[in-house]
């Protein structure tokens, strides 16, 4: 049985913050249970940590909280699912 392939619904937006703050980025997808989900800053893949807290809202809603954030957290967010992308 194939998957149905998952699309990006919502995107990603643009965000300016403060030193210090925390960020939430959201992305909702087509389908519930999307695999091949990645998180990406500056290219780099995040993990879920003490840093990155990766979620799932709804079973649609992926989001991206990055805690206290510092300068070197400036750059692109990039949601990636399948060949489907989203930066902000």
């Amino acid at each position: 049985i194939a998957e149905p392939d998952v699309t990006i619904v919502s995107g990603l937006k643009d965000m300016v913050v403060f030193e210090g703050d925390d960020v939430t980025f959201r992305c909702q997808v087509s389908h519930e249970n999307a695999r091949d989900v990645e998180w990406k800053l500056q290219d780099v893949v995040l993990q879920n940590n003490e840093m990155n807290e990766i979620s799932v809202e709804k079973g649609k809603i992926h989001t991206l909280t990055l805690r206290k954030v510092t300068e070197q957290d400036i750059g692109t967010i990039t949601f990636q699912v399948g060949p489907h992308t989203s930066t902000a």
